[in-house]
């Protein structure tokens, strides 16, 4: 029986070309260790920006489209000029991946932010210079033991907001409910949070948008307080496609806790497997639901790389 100690769902294989890695920064191209942004940057100084999850497979960035909807649309919400269209995006994208030689197996973390501010101040208005883009690439694979020992979840007292407050549709810089719904977590035990909504059903983890499997049906949130996640709309999809019964609905912890299954989506890890919730096991671990979905999504993958020209 495997042993489970504390892990994230973003653990990373160690990667040791990652400690020479070039930045993209409004431009330029700077060693990890050069590329630094002022203290009075509105993303430092408030949480004031947008960032974006990517992974790249053979020189292709997967559901590319997707990821620049979610990117643009919450840079259009929040009134945060991008400064380029999509296809500068990409360039910008294909220059990092060039500097870096990297093609496969690599993550990145593309963020905005409404730029360096003229006063150490709340109002936008003092962002004048426009704004600051950073593009981190990183040789990223998940750890094997994300797979077989699965993830420890436990409930936690921070929920996840309104959309007047706090939309968590935003893929905001703003992280800091996140951040202490993990510490809950840990200080209970456990990897990471599980989240619920205002009214008490259950929502996503700190991290990443979270699936039951109830006698065969696939359950998630109903869409109203979560994560906008692009991984979960393709296992949605997915299931569909495939004639497996999916709901997004409102369900409670009671239903949680007597899942068969669990498992949890994001572009880092796809689909992992949750191994507990609050101490209480989640089925008997044959994750077969879990292990179909995970292979159809891979298989989308594929596809998605291959349309875009991409060489499997």
């Amino acid at each position: 029986m495997n042993v489970l100690t504390s892990h994230s769902t973003h653990d990373a294989q160690e990667d040791i070309r990652n400690r020479d890695i070039k930045i993209y920064l409004n431009g330029d191209l700077l060693h990890r260790d050069e590329a630094k942004v002022s203290v009075y940057d509105s993303g430092f100084m408030l949480g004031d920006g947008m960032w974006e999850g990517m992974r790249l497979y053979h020189g292709k960035w997967a559901f590319f489209e997707e990821h620049m909807d979610r990117f643009f649309n919450s840079c259009k919400a929040v009134s945060l000029d991008v400064g380029l269209d999509k296809e500068g995006i990409q360039e910008a994208l294909a220059a990092t991946a060039e500097a870096n030689g990297m093609t496969h197996d690599v993550h990145c973390r593309l963020m905005l932010t409404r730029g360096v501010k003229a006063k150490p101040f709340q109002h936008p208005g003092l962002s004048r210079s426009g704004p600051t883009l950073v593009i981190i690439m990183e040789h990223s694979k998940p750890v094997e033991t994300l797979q077989s020992n699965g993830i420890r979840l436990a409930t936690v007292p921070q929920v996840r907001g309104l959309p007047m407050s706090q939309d968590a549709k935003y893929n905001s810089h703003s992280k800091l409910n996140c951040v202490i719904a993990c510490l809950q977590a840990e200080q209970a035990g456990a990897d990471e949070a599980l989240m619920l909504d205002p009214h008490g059903f259950v929502n996503t983890t700190n991290a990443c948008n979270f699936f039951i499997v109830r006698r065969g049906e696939v359950w998630t949130s109903s869409g109203d307080y979560c994560m906008n996640g692009v991984t979960r709309q393709k296992v949605i999809d997915l299931c569909r496609k495939n004639d497996i019964p999916v709901f997004e609905k409102n369900y409670t912890l009671y239903e949680a806790y007597g899942a068969d299954e669990a498992f949890l989506t994001g572009t880092f890890g796809a689909q992992t497997p949750v191994a507990s919730i609050d101490g209480k096991a989640i089925g008997s671990g044959e994750n077969s639901v879990t292990r179909r979905i995970r292979a159809l999504y891979k298989e989308l993958i594929q596809e998605n790389i291959r349309e875009q020209g991409g060489q499997i």
